[in-house]
């Protein structure tokens, strides 16, 4: 495999968007963006299972209410053009989509972690 053809391949290989964790209780959610959403969720999970999530109001009530009653949702992906992946800055992409989600849904107060 070239080096042309492996870039592709990594490229290829993570899911690339904006996710949100919702609470089931209440349905607050905390919204951000990944260029890797395959493994984000194990990322916050441990995070917040030792205490050190930066969104303190998030990680409060993960303690009060337990792992069980969150769920893990990817709101969007971002499509990746195999042609031009060296010329696109995914990471600044996908910041803009969690943006206009956040933008939209309004996760504020009793609506979220934001």
């Amino acid at each position: 495999m070239n080096p042309k053809e492996r870039a592709v391949f990594i490229l290829k290989k993570f899911s690339i968007g904006a996710f949100q964790i919702r609470i089931t209780i209440n349905n607050k959610v905390f919204i951000d963006y990944s260029i890797n959403l395959d493994s984000v969720w194990n990322r916050h999970q441990f995070q917040l299972n030792f205490g050190l999530h930066a969104n303190k109001k998030l990680q409060k009530e993960w303690k009060q209410f337990g792992e069980e009653n969150f769920v893990y949702e990817i709101l969007s992906t971002l499509k990746q053009d195999t042609e031009t992946a060296k010329r696109v800055n995914y990471d600044k992409e996908a910041k803009e989509l969690a943006l206009m989600i956040i933008e939209d849904i309004q996760p504020y107060g009793e609506n979220g972690y934001m």
